[in-house]
């Protein structure tokens, strides 16, 4: 049975120009610093480097690019994809990153934080859900999430209600740490050939 930490990505969805994703980022990886069980790597699509991955995936022309994402993907045991909800969506830069990472998520457990209008982001993850299934990861059923986000949260940054959100981040994060390792401990007994 496995005990080093699992290796979680936070995948930051949203590539717009003044994005909240950096407000909710930001808190969501304050509240996951103190856990011991995990270690947190940021991949952030607005990376220049990644923007420009996922770019040419849509260039028919163009030579296949480097696969920075796909080998940050599948050195990681677990994520946490941190997503808006656009016209009732997730972004197209997330779809592209799926798709184009494909098989790095398979067996793997993936949580949400998601944020948006009414909905909180909730249609967006729904969403995922479905993608993710058929990439064959495994979704945690508890999510966090932010209706009305950009009045949910003070200048520093901070939700409003930090005891109900730093509760939602934890259960996420239990869920999540069950699965990982769950999941880490079968991919090592037995590769998954889904």
């Amino acid at each position: 049975m496995s005990v080093s930490p699992l290796k979680v990505g936070v995948l930051i969805a949203s590539v717009r120009t003044g994005r909240f994703a950096d407000t909710v980022s930001r808190w969501f990886l304050s509240e996951a610093a103190g856990r011991e069980d995990m270690e947190f790597h940021v991949i952030d699509l607005a990376e220049p480097e990644l923007f420009e991955e996922l770019r040419l995936t849509l260039e028919p022309a163009v030579p296949g690019p480097t696969p920075r994402l796909a080998e940050r993907v599948a050195a990681l045991d677990a994520f946490v994809v941190l997503t808006p909800e656009y016209n009732h969506g997730y972004p197209a830069s997330l779809k592209l990153a799926l798709d184009h990472v494909y098989a790095g998520w398979r067996a793997k457990p993936v949580g949400f934080v998601s944020y948006g209008g009414m909905a909180g982001g909730h249609r967006a993850v729904e969403q995922l859900r479905q993608v993710f299934a058929e990439l064959h990861a495994v979704t945690m059923r508890d999510t966090v999430s932010f209706h009305n986000a950009w009045e949910r949260f003070d200048e520093e940054g901070r939700p409003h209600d930090q005891d109900g959100s730093a509760k939602a981040a934890s259960v996420l994060l239990d869920q999540l740490a069950w699965w990982g390792v769950t999941l880490r401990d079968g991919r090592t007994a037995r590769p998954y050939g889904g």
